[in-house]
């Protein structure tokens, strides 16, 4: 019997993370799902590099269920199991949500409808594998911050790409973003990059969030400031780059108007990373 009962215990607080887990997708999805640059990015990206978005996407989310994962996991194996769950909630949840908005109709191609449900799961599986810790009632503060400790350095700069990632993929599909790109002078660039690293920095160890992490033991200014924003800092413009490439908005464009978007994308990036380190 008491063993029955630790089952369905387990089960119930399973299905607690699964409705988490939806809830978290539809809340962290919703401004891309009602984004017209993303439907048309689902139905004319090249094939390959959605795939290999995806591929990556899985393995952040494999990285996010060690540390916050919509269930508490205990080996690795539970992780990927975690992010397949996530990455499925995140399909269903995007199916749903643009068939009830009307992006996707019985009269579209396969091609076009897996191609918008398998963009858009992508911000809606994170909200999935993120749903327990920022909705749910309880939280193990104590076994996180012990899970970030024994992750280390690089956990720290897995966890601020991750947070890249998620923002500068809310910005990188619109046209708003190539505009200011595109009517930046040198000097705006030079001065928004400024702005992100000192955002980065100050955000994590300076105005007081709640999270906010504290400079590591016995480490002054600019050791810190090296290791730790200008390093993510570097993470946030690669990820730029990557997501524009992704989009396709790097094709046949100069470099140096090219280096132009990345630092514009590079500013929503730069505060994803730097909110993650205090989120997640």
């Amino acid at each position: 019997m008491a063993r029955d009962d630790s089952l369905l215990e387990t089960n119930k607080d399973y299905a607690i993370g699964l409705g988490r887990a939806f809830g978290g997708a539809v809340l962290f999805a919703i401004p891309l799902l009602m984004t017209m640059e993303m439907w048309w990015l689902g139905f004319s990206m090249g094939r390959g590099r959605l795939l290999l978005f995806m591929a990556l996407n899985f393995a952040i989310l494999v990285g996010l269920s060690y540390f916050a994962g919509f269930e508490k996991t205990f080996s690795w194996k539970e992780d990927v199991m975690d992010a397949l769950a996530a990455f499925g909630v995140g399909l269903v949840t995007s199916a749903l949500m643009l068939t009830l908005l009307a992006v996707i109709t019985l009269d579209m191609t396969w091609n076009e409808i897996v191609g918008k449900v398998a963009l858009q799961s992508v911000p809606a599986s994170i909200g999935a594998m993120l749903g327990r810790k920022q909705l749910g009632a309880e939280q193990d503060t104590r076994s996180e911050e012990d899970r970030k400790r024994e992750a280390g350095y690089g956990g720290e700069l897995f966890l601020m790409m991750a947070g890249a990632l998620f923002l500068a993929f809310n910005v990188a599909p619109t046209e708003e973003m190539i505009l200011i790109a595109f009517q930046m002078s040198p000097l705006h660039a030079l001065a928004l990059g400024g702005a992100s690293i000192f955002l980065l920095h100050v955000f994590v160890y300076a105005v007081g969030f709640s999270g906010q992490e504290s400079r590591p033991e016995g480490g002054t200014f600019l050791p810190t400031f090296l290791h730790f924003t200008v390093a993510g800092y570097g993470i946030a413009l690669l990820v730029s780059l990557y997501v524009l490439w992704t989009f396709g908005r790097t094709d046949g464009v100069a470099p140096a108007e090219i280096a132009s978007m990345v630092v514009v994308l590079g500013f929503p990036a730069s505060l994803g990373a730097a909110m993650a380190r205090l989120v997640i």
